[in-house]
Formats: structure tokens, C-alpha cells, sequence
């Protein structure tokens, strides 16, 4: 005779499984407990957990070795630190709320517009942690493309900033400036945000760290300064100096956001509404009124052509009105990286070595960040024209004037320290003698990717060569760095296999 099933526990007992799932709250349990078998709790399945007042929504993953007990729940770090758990604590597991937007989510799937309130639901959701990765991946996928209307965008960037906080600042005007990317090694904001702020402009500067690049402004910052500030903490840098440069993910201005970065990232998806609503989403959120967005443009940038450029930067500027945000944009070169370094620690270094006036500092990032920064001194009203503007930004960093305030910026963030460098190098040669052509700036960064950035710092691309430089058979074209024998070896391989990475044309 079958004995009968015995009734699942109220609670199982908690174990740390010390699986770093990023920001997805994981639950493994046995697939054999009495809790899956009477639930009906599968692989994949949503949960609510629960333990004193704290929940938090968690996908099943099911434990088939006999590791885990019938009457334990192993949890991954995320999940762990939402219910602030400690070993030998119980964890209540029940099904969870139906959630009404997953109608919205397929509606847009479909291809039906979604409207603001639609669209407010879902980022509500999507900020308190209720979809899976499945549903976020679906939503970025539905919205990538051109599958966006100009009324859906507007309604998305609104409700991006209407689920989180959007601060209020006793200055006027507050500016900022963002990259849309694509484009190697353009730390421009870590040389602007000093200029601007030395000059008077007040610029709370929240970045991202990389989606799909091998380095985010947060992530070179974090190599020069502390960048995962709180709100408190955020005002006082800002309050003290007029600016500051932090991750945008540890203040959570545009929680909805963030989330779906952590889905764009591994699908390498960025498409041009979801675009658009991240960027002016932030933007209103830290409280900025005057923005300048530049869209560099090349044939291996993001955006390609003149012609999108113009496409992006329509949307762009109806996107801002229609929130409130007064949007200009500049469409720069985005034929070859900016600077030499490729990687956090690596572009740092070309910041530094820009802001001190050394002799080796890379003058295409000294020239690009003043024309930005003078735009903006016009736009903030503190020039009267940008030529006035772009003088000014000049004298600001030729007299140490941006030096000192980047250091007193670094220095209110938690202390200014030195970016490290590579434990390992390798140079790739000129395999001929010739001109250098063109730069792929898509397959350079996917280099310092596979040598391990930005999650390793230090990780990345020296470039050696500029486009118009000749060069003789031998010398170096680029150094790939990595923390790791074993991430350079592989950067190295892949490289290899590549043809003109760096064009070389005939010599004359």
C-alpha cells in the first residue's frame, strides 16, 4: 500500500547555496519534497518567499542530488540578502500574487501599443523584483527594433521615473550629458563633469556600468573613487561640490531600469525606445533640466549613419520636451576609439593623464570632452556662445582648475586611489608595413571583453595606432591586458583568428 503524501511543511529551513545569481532571487529546492509535489512547484516556477515581514519573488530550480534536504530551500546571495536571512532561520514558500501586467507584457508581445498606465504597471512590477528573467528578456526582445511608437516611448520614460524617486535640487540650472555608445574608450563625462562643476554648473552625475561594452562610466570611476553612494550620501558630494560622478544602480532613481539592464547586458539588446526611456528616464530622475546627449557615429559605432543619428536624436528631443527636459545633441566622430585605453582601470588612466596635462595624455579625449563641456557651459547659461564656452572649458583644465575639483569630487565619494594595471600583456604587430585604415571598434572592444572587462578592472585594450598612422612591419598595433594567463590566452586566440581588426593599407 502507497503511504499517503505527507503534508509540505508551513516553512523549510534556509541554507546559503552561495550561488551568485546577480539580482535574480533563486530557490532551490529538492524535486522530490512533499512542498513541490503538493504545490506543483516545477523547475522555473515563480515563488513567494517569505520569512519575518520581508518577501521576495524567486524562480525554482530543482535539486536533483541529495545534497539538499526534503526539508530545506537553498537560496542564492540575492535572494538571501532580500529576506536578510541567517543560518538556521526558516523560509515560508507559497505560490505568488497573480500579476496583472503579465496581460500587458503579452499584449505587447503581439504587437499591441501598450499606454502609460499599461506600461506603469509593468515597471512597478518589473522594479519590486515580480517577473523572471523569462518575462524581462521577453519585454526587451517585444521592444527591440522599431517596434516602439513615439506615444509608447514617452509613456515608458514617464513611467520609468514614476517608479522611483526623483530628487529636487537647490540649484538652477542642473545639467548633464550622456553617450549613447558604441564608441571604445569615451570617458568624456569624468572629464566634463569636473569642468562644468569648476565653472559653477551644478551636474549630480548618475551613470551605468557597461551593458554591452567593456566599460561603463561607473566602472572607470569605481577604479578612481567609490561610485555605490545612497541618495544621503549622493547629496552631500553634490550639496558640497555642485557634482559628482556615481552608479546609478545604488541610488535607484529608475529602479525599473536597472533591471532591464541586467537583461539587455547578456542579450546584447539596446533597441532605440527602450534606449531613449532608460537615458532621459535617469535623466529627469537625478534632477536635471538641460541635457546634452552625444551620438557618436560611425560605421562599427551604434549608431551608423547620419541619417540615424538624425532619427535618434528627433526621438530624443520630443522624448525630453514631452517630460520636461530641455535635450541637445551632438553627432561626433565614432570612426575609432577615443584615447588609448579600453577597459575601467585603462581609460581611467587616459582621465588622469588628461586632467594632470601630461605629455602622453591622449588629446582626442582632451578635445572631445571640451567641446562637450563647452556646450554645456552655453547651455547652463555660464558662456554666452559654445566658442566661449569651449574657451572657457580650455582655461578650466589648463590652469589644474578641473584637476582640483575632480579630486575634491573623489575625495567627498570616499577617496581618490590610483586604477591598477594588467598582471599580463600581449602585444599584436603590424604583420606588414602600411597606413592604418580603419579600427573596428566593435571587434576591439569584444577583445577587451574576452580579456575579462569590465568585470576585472584592469582588463582590456591599449590601442598603439591611430587611423592615418603608418606603421613598419613589428610594431604594435594593440596590447591586450588581462588579470588572468588564462583570459589573455583566450583574447589572444580570438584576435588571431580575426582579419583587420586594425586595416592596414598599402604604404606609398
Amino acid at each position: 500500500m502507497t503511504p499517503p503524501l505527507q503534508p509540505a511543511p508551513a516553512a523549510l529551513r534556509a541554507r546559503r547555496a552561495g550561488i551568485d545569481t546577480y539580482q535574480a532571487p533563486v530557490v532551490y529546492l529538492r524535486a522530490d519534497c512533499p512542498l513541490c509535489k503538493s504545490e506543483g512547484f516545477e523547475a522555473q516556477a515563480r515563488v513567494e518567499l517569505a520569512h519575518g515581514s520581508r518577501t521576495a519573488l524567486a524562480t525554482v530550480h530543482h535539486v536533483l542530488g541529495d545534497w539538499l534536504g526534503t526539508d530545506e530551500a537553498a537560496l542564492s546571495e540575492a535572494a538571501w540578502r532580500l529576506l536578510a536571512l541567517r543560518e538556521g532561520d526558516t523560509v515560508a514558500i507559497r505560490h505568488p500574487p497573480v500579476l496583472d501586467s503579465l496581460r500587458h507584457l503579452r499584449a505587447k508581445i503581439w504587437g499591441h501599443r501598450l499606454d502609460y498606465p499599461q506600461l506603469l504597471a509593468l515597471m512597478r512590477d518589473v522594479a519590486a523584483g515580480r517577473l523572471s528573467d523569462l518575462h524581462l528578456a521577453a519585454f526587451v526582445t517585444a521592444c527591440a527594433g522599431e517596434h516602439m511608437s513615439h506615444a509608447e516611448t514617452v509613456a515608458l520614460t514617464r513611467a520609468m521615473v514614476d517608479v522611483g524617486e526623483r530628487l529636487q535640487w537647490p540649484f538652477d540650472p542642473v545639467v548633464d550629458k550622456h553617450c549613447v555608445g558604441g564608441l571604445p574608450g569615451n570617458r568624456t563625462t569624468l572629464l566634463v563633469v569636473p569642468i562644468v562643476t569648476a565653472c559653477g554648473l551644478a551636474m549630480p552625475k548618475t551613470s551605468s556600468r557597461a551593458i554591452t561594452s567593456p566599460a561603463g562610466t561607473a566602472d572607470a570611476m569605481e577604479t578612481l573613487a567609490p561610485v555605490a553612494l545612497d541618495i544621503a550620501a549622493m547629496r552631500r558630494v553634490v550639496e558640497r561640490h555642485g557634482g559628482c560622478i556615481v552608479w546609478g544602480g545604488a541610488v535607484a532613481l529608475s529602479p525599473a531600469d536597472d533591471v532591464l539592464i541586467r537583461v539587455e547586458r547578456p542579450l546584447d539588446l539596446d533597441g532605440t525606445g527602450q534606449m531613449v526611456a532608460s537615458v532621459l528616464s535617469k535623466k529627469a530622475a537625478a534632477g536635471a533640466r538641460r541635457v546634452l546627449i552625444d551620438i557618436p557615429v560611425g560605421p562599427t559605432a551604434k549608431v551608423r549613419s547620419a541619417g540615424a543619428a538624425h532619427a535618434l536624436a528627433k526621438a530624443l528631443g520630443e522624448v525630453g520636451a514631452a517630460i520636461g527636459l530641455q535635450v541637445e545633441v551632438m553627432a561626433t566622430d565614432g570612426s575609432q576609439p577615443v584615447g588609448r585605453g579600453i577597459g575601467p582601470a585603462l581609460e581611467a588612466h587616459d582621465v588622469l593623464a588628461v586632467l594632470q596635462r601630461r605629455p602622453e595624455a591622449p588629446a582626442d579625449l582632451r578635445q572631445r570632452a571640451l567641446a562637450l563641456a563647452g556646450r554645456l557651459l552655453q547651455m547652463g547659461g555660464v558662456a554666452a556662445s559654445e566658442a566661449e564656452g569651449l574657451a572657457l572649458a580650455a582655461e578650466t583644465l589648463d590652469s589644474g582648475r578641473a584637476w582640483t575639483q575632480f579630486a575634491a569630487i573623489c575625495d567627498a565619494q570616499g577617496g581618490l586611489r590610483e586604477p591598477g594595471t594588467a598582471a599580463h600583456t600581449r602585444t599584436v604587430e603590424a604583420p606588414h608595413e602600411g597606413v592604418v585604415t580603419t579600427i573596428d571598434n566593435r571587434r576591439i572592444a569584444m577583445a577587451a571583453k574576452l580579456a575579462g572587462a569590465p568585470t576585472a578592472p584592469v582588463a582590456g585594450v591599449h590601442m598603439d595606432v591611430r587611423v592615418g598612422m603608418r606603421v613598419a612591419r613589428g610594431q604594435p598595433l594593440y596590447t591586450l591586458h588581462a588579470a588572468s594567463p588564462g583570459e589573455l590566452a583566450y583574447a589572444h586566440h580570438w584576435v588571431q583568428g580575426q582579419r583587420d581588426i586594425v586595416a592596414l593599407g598599402e604604404s606609398e
